[in-house]
């Protein structure tokens, strides 16, 4: 298990990276809707689509997320429209998490269906803007969300327990842990001050989000970076609930060792977009 991921992990860094320094921001675009494509594959049979109707899903989300290409919305989207997006991931995945795993299959399937959707395909377009606003700015963001999966692992094991004598979401994901959060907002918070540094010593074209956020003032700094944290761990919980509704342990087997395209994103699905619009409403 350990070889595969380790050579899936590769390969995926071999081909993304050169794509996300190139000079135009078409590759890593085009790259990006490939996959996210295959996870709207993926959720159209989590939601128990025939296997046309989840070609069909994936052919959907490719051919929505070329319209937003192709009206260079890439490029400039409306703040309110990232406003809506975020809002509605705060309103719905709490909701959610609240309601708990019974609950989601009681959802009229197409409504289930097209959130799904609109959620991938918004992520991918806020991914693409987020390139198209600079490598530096992107690889933030999504090192932001690395970075509090990462420290969470460890603090969980290592302090899981501990202070806090509940889990999580224990119906939902029971390893999470209070600490294992804590834990990833700490190291969101280091991460961010190390970065800001980075960006003043290289002085980098494109500003990351942190040093964004920074510019603002500090106490905007820490309130953005903890709302960040906390909804990187709604996004994982949510697709925990999804995959525990439908009785899948992955969303597919897509990425030997690393599960589906879906396990891999499901923090970035609500971070991307709440990243864009935190830096509209802000700027």
């Amino acid at each position: 298990m350990l070889k595969q991921r380790l050579i899936t992990a590769l390969v995926l860094l071999a081909l993304l990276l050169p794509a996300l320094f190139a000079s135009s921001p078409d590759p890593f675009a085009a790259l990006t809707l490939i996959l996210i494509a295959a996870g709207a594959w993926e959720w159209g049979r989590m939601n128990g689509c025939a296997r046309l109707a989840s070609w069909g899903t994936g052919a959907l989300a490719l051919l929505i997320c070329t319209l937003f290409w192709q009206t260079k919305w890439i490029e400039q989207t409306s703040a309110f429209v990232w406003l809506f997006v975020g809002s509605a991931w705060v309103l719905i995945g709490a909701w959610m998490l609240l309601r708990g795993v019974a609950a989601w299959s009681r959802w009229p399937f197409f409504m289930r269906w097209s959130l799904g959707l609109m959620a991938l395909c918004f992520a991918w377009l806020a991914l693409a803007q987020a390139r198209w606003t600079g490598p530096n700015f992107l690889l933030s963001v999504l090192v932001l969300v690395w970075a509090a999966d990462v420290f969470a692992y460890f603090a969980g094991r290592a302090l899981g327990g501990r202070w806090s004598h509940s889990k999580l979401a224990v119906s939902i994901s029971p390893g999470k842990t209070w600490e294992g959060v804590w834990g990833g907002m700490a190291g969101v918070l280091l991460v961010s001050l190390c970065w800001i540094q980075a960006d003043q010593y290289f002085e980098f074209s494109d500003p990351s989000f942190h040093t964004r956020l920074w510019r603002q003032g500090w106490w905007f700094w820490l309130a953005a970076l903890v709302f960040m944290t906390c909804m990187s761990v709604v996004g994982d919980l949510v697709e925990s609930l999804i995959k525990r509704s439908a009785g899948v342990k992955d969303s597919s087997g897509l990425l030997p060792g690393h599960g589906g395209v879906l396990d891999r994103v499901d923090a970035l699905l609500p971070t991307l977009p709440l990243a864009m619009m935190i830096m509209t409403w802000s700027s």
